[in-house]
Parts: structure tokens; C-alpha cells; sequence
């Protein structure tokens, strides 16, 4: 073997988990192919059928990524296996020779680009199925390979959600309870069919790829360009098909930063950073069936003219054993609003999205019955979408004119960092995707009303 196969405590425990529909989905050289051929090939030793099958998008792409490469088939298991790419004997097929302590077993090799040859192979029964990239497999392919084989193993990387592959299979299986939170939360949600028994859904990313050195994956990372639907698919592991990144110029070196940070420019003696407003954006969803979100942004802004997100507070009613309803939002809400007022300063005006009218009601009636500082507000949505959107590309920029953005979040503010690098472009509108963006909506509801005080240096 040219290569030591470095494990995961997590990889290791894939190879050990016994399950009859396994999908490995993630960021790209994440190891998810490496670890999948061993694991293939085991379930294989194991199986008492004699055929198997393993599938790519061409026989050439078999070869190279999963047959001959090292630690590929040939590398891991040498004297056990011989490959025959033009068939052999009965079996017309390319084909494998495995040989086990259980005899020999075949394994076709079919790439499922040829409809002709993979048709084939459809009369018989198999024991394993292997199919490489199975989000762009032909799905005449899936249907039918699916139904013939005791053991089913896809990998791929997140690719558009519309794919009937995800519909008809991936969506129906589910993490490991204690791998749950490994993957994005926005990719989790989107496992929403009926979960189909024993069928397990594996996330791996970059950080379980113990070959991969830190070198190696910072070049791999740079060498794919933010914005595009290659980064959010294959370095940040979402699905989705857009065509790039709303705010394509956030970055975190250039706008995120530290409370300390802050704390250092606001107790600055020559020139201190002062704060001239703040305020809260909310922006609210209910349901226990998305990934909708409750969310609370607090925002200043300086003398400087920047726009600083200084806290949130995000609840998803799809995560909480006790729902949340518009009644439960006054004492949280309040409670947010205090906490900051004490670190920060007072934001007087609250603004709520307008189309929740039921928590603008509750909020009110609180007002009115116990007395409040606050005012709650129906966030003002004249400023179109698009226009917000134009607004805040400006304020997150950074150039030779304009060293230092006038979009700042604290680093604490995960959720909205989260949505800032995965708000996404429809593909066929000029206009966003509906998620990934209800934290950017409370910030948006937030800044609104001062939007002419941010971006002018003072």
C-alpha cells in the first residue's frame, strides 16, 4: 500500500456500523470515497450472494478515482482482487475477482452514463451496491439497482435540493443521534421524508479527513472561488442551487471581529469608537416543520459610520420539545433587549417584520398591561429586498479606498455569520432563495429606519 489509510474516530465508526442504506454526504476531500471502498468491499466479504455491483460515472472515472488510485481497490486489497475492464470468461461485464473467506465474488463495474450496459446487469440479484456521485446518477439507474441489492452505499457532495435523488432516498435517512450536530443545520433540516428503517445519513467534512494536512486544505480552499455554487456545495458542504452567494464579498478576516476588538477601539484614547444608535430587528417563523427561525438581532452604530451586530438570539421551534408561540416573545425579547441595554446602550425602537402581526400584538398588549421602555414597530419593507441587498454589499466591502468595512459582527454572532456565507441567488430570478436568511432580515428590519447614517465615515 502506497499510503496509510488514517482513520477518524468517526470514520472508524462508519466502518463498524452495520446498516442496509448508507448515504456519505460532505464537503469534497473529505475521504468520504476512501473510507466507502473499504467499507464496500467488507460488506462484500460478508454478503453470501456472489454478485455485486459498483458504479460510477464512467467506467474511465471508476478507475481512476475508485479501482486504481491509492488506497483504491487494487492499493488496499492487491493479491485479493483482479480487475477485468473488458470482462472475462461468463461475466461480459468489466468485473472484479474478490476472492474471500467466503469463495470468490464478482462485483461489475458499470458506469451508469451507458444505459446499454447497465441494463445488462439488471436481470439479476445483487448482494452490495456501490454508487459513486449518486446526486448525478441517472435515476433509472437508482430506481432499479436499488430494488435488486441487500446493501446500498452512495456518496456524494451537496448539490441542488430539487434532485429527485434527494426526494426518493437521501431525504429518508437520518443521522446517528450523536453525529447529529457534525452537519450544517440548514442540510439536517432538509432530511424531511419519511425515514425509512436503518437507513443512515453520514455528513464528513474536511475536519474528518485525517490524511488531509492543514496546508492542503487551506490551498483547496482558496483555490475555489467564494460566491459560486462550487464553494457552497464542496467547502461549505450545503446544498443548493444557486448560482452564488448574495454577499459573495463577507469575509471574516475583513468583517468579523471580537468583543475585545471593540472594547480596544471604544476605550481608545486618541480616537475611541463611539456609538451614535442602536436598535433590534425581529424577524419570526413558528413552524415546527422548517428550518424557519425566531431571531433577535442587536445593532449599533458608530461615529464612524459602521453598523455593528452585537448580539443575537435564535430559537428554532422544529428543535424545542415545547414549541414556541407570539405570547412566549415579550419576556424573551424584553430580556434580550435588557441584557444589551446594560453592555451596550438603549435601543428604544424595536422593529418587528410586519407580517407577523400576531407578535406585534402580543408585545403591544404586554406594553399595556406591565409598562415598557421599548416601541415596538412594524419594520418598515419599503426598501425592497433587493435594495437592502445593495446597501449592505457596499457597507461589506473592503478596498484600497475603503480599508475598513461598515458592516462589522461580533464573532460571537455565529447564526448570522452562517446565513452572511450561505445566503444564496435563485438560479432562475434575480432574487434570493427564501433561507438562510432570518437573521439578515432582523438585521435588515434593524437598520432600515438609520440607513442613511451607516457607510458615510461619520
Amino acid at each position: 500500500m502506497s499510503e496509510q489509510l488514517l482513520l477518524s474516530e468517526k470514520y472508524k465508526a462508519f466502518l463498524k456500523y452495520n446498516a442496509p442504506v448508507e448515504f456519505l454526504e460532505g464537503t469534497t476531500f473529505a475521504g468520504k470515497t476512501t473510507v466507502g471502498i473499504p467499507k464496500f468491499m467488507f460488506k462484500v466479504a460478508d454478503s453470501s450472494k456472489k454478485l455485486h455491483v459498483l458504479s460510477g460515472l464512467d467506467l474511465g472515472t471508476i478507475e481512476k478515482n475508485i479501482i486504481n488510485k491509492d488506497l483504491g481497490i487494487i492499493d488496499i486489497f492487491g493479491p485479493l482482487v483482479e480487475y477485468n475492464a473488458s470482462g472475462k470468461g461468463q461475466h461480459s461485464l468489466p468485473h472484479i475477482i474478490y476472492k474471500t473467506p467466503q469463495g470468490e465474488r464478482i462485483i461489475y463495474v458499470l458506469g451508469y452514463d451507458n444505459k446499454t450496459r447497465w441494463k445488462k446487469a439488471l436481470g439479476g440479484q445483487y448482494g452490495c451496491v456501490y454508487i459513486d456521485e449518486i446526486n448525478i446518477a441517472d435515476m433509472d439507474y437508482v430506481r432499479e439497482i436499488s430494488m435488486r441489492c441487500d446493501y446500498l452505499l452512495g456518496t456524494l457532495n451537496p448539490d441542488d435540493p430539487n434532485l429527485p435523488i434527494y426526494k426518493e432516498y437521501i431525504n429518508h435517512s437520518r443521522p446517528l443521534p450523536e453525529y447529529k450536530n457534525d452537519a450544517p443545520q440548514e442540510l439536517n433540516n432538509m432530511l424531511d421524508e419519511e425515514p425509512k428503517p436503518g437507513w443512515v445519513h453520514w455528513f464528513f467534512s474536511f475536519d474528518h479527513n485525517l490524511g488531509l494536512t492543514k496546508e492542503k486544505k487551506e490551498q483547496i480552499i482558496m483555490n475555489v472561488p467564494k460566491g459560486t455554487k462550487l464553494y457552497k456545495n464542496k467547502i461549505q458542504g450545503l446544498r443548493g442551487r444557486a448560482t452564488g452567494l448574495v454577499f459573495p464579498n463577507f469575509s471574516r478576516k475583513n468583517n468579523v471581529r471580537s468583543i475585545d476588538w471593540l472594547k480596544k477601539r471604544m476605550a481608545d484614547k486618541k480616537d475611541p469608537l463611539k456609538f451614535v444608535h442602536f436598535s433590534c430587528g425581529v424577524d419570526t417563523a413558528y413552524s415546527q416543520e422548517s428550518p424557519d427561525t425566531i431571531s433577535f438581532i442587536f445593532q449599533g452604530i458608530t461615529d464612524k459610520g459602521q453598523l455593528i451586530i452585537l448580539d443575537e438570539e435564535v430559537y428554532n421551534n422544529a428543535n424545542l420539545e415545547t414549541p414556541l408561540a407570539p405570547s412566549d416573545i415579550p419576556l424573551r425579547l424584553i430580556a434580550f433587549l435588557e441584557r444589551n441595554r446594560k453592555k451596550w446602550g438603549f435601543a428604544r425602537d424595536v422593529f418587528i417584520d410586519n407580517a407577523d402581526q400576531a407578535t406585534i400584538t402580543e408585545l403591544k398588549k404586554y406594553k399595556r398591561q406591565h409598562g415598557c421602555v421599548y416601541n415596538f414597530l412594524n419594520a418598515y419593507k419599503k426598501v425592497e429586498i433587493i435594495d437592502r441587498i445593495h446597501l449592505q454589499l457596499g457597507w461589506i466591502n473592503v478596498s484600497e479606498m475603503k480599508p475598513i468595512a461598515d458592516y462589522i459582527v461580533l464573532d460571537h454572532c455565529v447564526n448570522h455569520i452562517a446565513e452572511l456565507e450561505s445566503y444564496s441567488w435563485k438560479e432562475d430570478k434575480y432574487e434570493p432563495e427564501d433561507m438562510n436568511d432570518h437573521t439578515i432580515n432582523a438585521s435588515q428590519y434593524g437598520w432600515i429606519p438609520f440607513r442613511n447614517k451607516i457607510g458615510i465615515g461619520g
